[in-house]
């Protein structure tokens, strides 16, 4: 599996901008880290994404 990164340009409002930056220091990311976990986790839970063999099972899913 690669870990080929691409760039893309987002737009985004300030409000959604500021809450993302108050989550990502919360969580101790980057807003662009942020905002890659937040996406990865909607495409998984939608069944959008694979897991990677790294990513840890959610019990939670399971019920």
């Amino acid at each position: 599996m690669s870990a080929e990164k691409k760039a893309y340009p987002l737009r985004i409002s300030a409000a959604v901008l500021e809450a993302m930056q108050r989550w990502a220091d919360d969580e101790l990311r980057s807003v662009n880290a942020q905002i890659e976990y937040v996406l990865r986790d909607a495409l998984r839970k939608g069944g959008r994404l694979k897991p990677r063999p790294s990513d840890p099972v959610d019990d939670d899913e399971s019920t």
